[in-house]
């Protein structure tokens, strides 16, 4: 693995000076304390702005296509992140948008794309239901054929920006008796259709997801994403995406691991904290240190593996940093005589979500038990009766 550092050329820098100008301008103390209030990782104003300056689209398209090239996109995603911009809505609908541009009607992608490129347009996903864990081919969702239509009636659970968007990429079963795989049909559901039905639900860290109903929802099929019954191969290109584990490349520029916007937000806590701690205690000095460690892999390990660290370093050392602060550090951001601001007791209260967003934990360390060191499916069934 090379950790040598990447000489920039002029337009590189002079780049670099333009998003952070930029960014500067935009991200503004009201923006920041508006995501804190809403919990929505997401403010319009900012959303519109970076459209009209063509982050977006250079975003989305690769550089044969007027996109980023890889050392632009590698400084993007680095900037965005350091200025603490409530931005998680974006790489959803990019995420969203790239499978409709591969698999929808050629229609609905002309009449959609230019609105998603400029930030008029946002997308969401309906993917997990209130029963059915990570499991999301266990859909029961149903979409029905009504001649040119479907009807479709259901319910969904962490369908982040719902509110902020106007469609949900939403999984059905249009064949109970298929096998769960086969019985999967994608569509993106207009948000403003007569029957959807959206609820704020607040998580533990203080961020707004939702549940959303559907109750003989109609929906055109020129808004079907691929095949019916085919919903599987639409989806997977997708959850490779919000799993993070996409074909990388060999420039080692891309993004280590999906969730290191939270664990560099964990590195500034233990900053903080080492700042104001006392180093001059042995077992202080030990906590901290160790807490630094388990910060180095985490920012050191790609792919499912960097999600599986960098969840279970925060879940494992935020307990100890709030520890080292007191009693102070339970109190939140801008109350008076909190520690640090507030800021571990932010990190404590969202280490536990980021190990479930996007699929937990346990579904991740099946994932490398089987793809990477090739072991066996686990098995759940209950054991046997002893004889």
């Amino acid at each position: 693995m090379d950790f040598s550092l990447v000489a920039l050329s002029r337009e590189d820098e002079e780049f670099q000076r333009q998003v952070r100008a930029d960014l500067a301008e935009l991200v503004t103390d009201e923006v920041i304390e508006h995501d804190r209030q809403t919990g929505e990782n997401f403010h319009e104003g900012l959303h519109l702005a970076l459209g009209e300056r063509g982050y977006l689209a250079k975003d989305f398209h690769d550089e044969a296509h007027g996109g980023f090239t890889a050392v632009q996109r590698r400084i993007w995603e680095l900037e965005i992140g350091r200025v603490h911009a409530p931005w998680f809505h974006w790489p959803t609908t990019m995420m969203v948008a790239k499978a409709v541009a591969k698999f929808a009607d050629p229609d609905l992608v002309a009449e959609l794309m230019p609105a998603v490129l400029s930030g008029h347009r946002r997308l969401c996903l309906g993917y997990t239901e209130p029963e059915g864990g990570s499991d999301v081919a266990t859909c029961k969702t149903r979409a029905v054929r009504d001649g040119d239509a479907w009807i479709i009636n259901g319910s969904k659970m962490f369908t982040s920006n719902a509110h902020n968007a106007q469609y949900v990429f939403l999984i059905t079963n249009t064949d109970p008796d298929a096998p769960k795989h086969k019985s999967l049909t994608m569509f993106l559901v207009p948000l403003d259709s007569p029957g959807v039905e959206i609820q704020g639900i607040r998580t533990v860290d203080g961020d707004r997801t939702n549940i959303t109903y559907y109750s003989d929802v109609r929906v055109d099929d020129k808004y079907r994403v691929g095949a019916v019954n085919g919903g599987w191969t639409v989806l997977r290109d997708a959850l490779n995406a919000e799993h993070g584990t996409i074909e990388r490349d060999t420039e080692g520029l891309q993004k280590l691991a999906t969730m290191t916007e939270h664990i560099l937000l964990t590195a500034e806590a233990v900053d903080r904290v080492a700042a104001v701690a006392r180093v001059d205690d042995d077992a202080v000095a030990y906590r901290l240190g160790r807490a630094a460690a388990r910060l180095e892999v985490a920012l050191s390990a790609p792919a499912m593996s960097g999600r599986v660290s960098i969840a279970q370093t925060m879940r494992d050392i935020t307990p100890d940093l709030m520890d080292l602060l007191g009693t102070a550090a339970s109190l939140p951001v801008g109350t008076s005589g909190a520690a640090d601001n507030g800021g571990a007791e932010y990190i404590f209260r969202l280490a536990s979500p980021v190990g479930i967003y996007g699929g937990t934990l346990e579904v991740f360390r099946n994932m490398i038990a089987q793809q990477i060191l090739g072991l066996g499916r686990p098995a759940y069934a209950p054991p046997g009766k002893p004889r």
